[in-house]
Formats: C-alpha cells, structure tokens, sequence
C-alpha cells in the first residue's frame, strides 16, 4: 500500500520512505490515526513494513 505525505496512518506500525525507484531511504514509526510526515525528498512515498 503507498502512502503520501499528509495520508493517515491506517494502523500502529513502522513505515519506510521509499523512492520512486523502490530504494527505501527511511523509516518512521507512526500511530494509527496520525498524520504521515512530509518526506525529505519530492519523488518519496510511504509503505507499511
């Protein structure tokens, strides 16, 4: 499942930053409910690990 910058995390888990390329860059842990982070680069999404 992608996610964007400003989506709602859909559970309590650590999500990756991952680029358009499918290169993970990061991680962040998040809870349910919460709003997902901007990312530090433009072309980046989020992924549930």
């Amino acid at each position: 499942m992608m996610l964007k910058s400003g989506d709602t995390a859909p559970k309590t888990c650590s999500y990756k930053v991952v680029t358009e390329k499918g290169e993970t860059v990061g991680h962040v842990y998040m809870n349910e409910g919460e709003t997902l982070p901007p990312t530090q680069m433009s072309d980046c999404h989020y992924e549930m690990e």
